[in-house]
């Protein structure tokens, strides 16, 4: 297949990732990106579907939080 297409990764529900970029939604650990830019830009379309939850990223290496907001205008 010429076009492989990398799907983020599911996690367990009982362990913290160690690599990589998490997608947090309320709190809770969702999909795992291989960068910060690919979880940051799932993040804001789903902020911008619901824009009442909370999204973060989160960089596993680091062990911190960094919000994602979308522009209102």
């Amino acid at each position: 297949m010429a076009n492989d297409v990398k799907k983020p990764g599911n996690l367990r529900a009982n362990a913290r990732p160690t690599e990589g970029y998490v997608l947090a939604v309320d709190g809770k650990l969702k999909m795992q990106y291989e960068s910060a830019k690919e979880a940051a830009e799932a993040g804001a379309k789903l902020k911008q579907s619901f824009p009442v939850i909370q999204v973060t990223v989160y960089d596993a290496a680091n062990q911190t939080y960094t919000p994602v907001e979308i522009e209102t205008t």
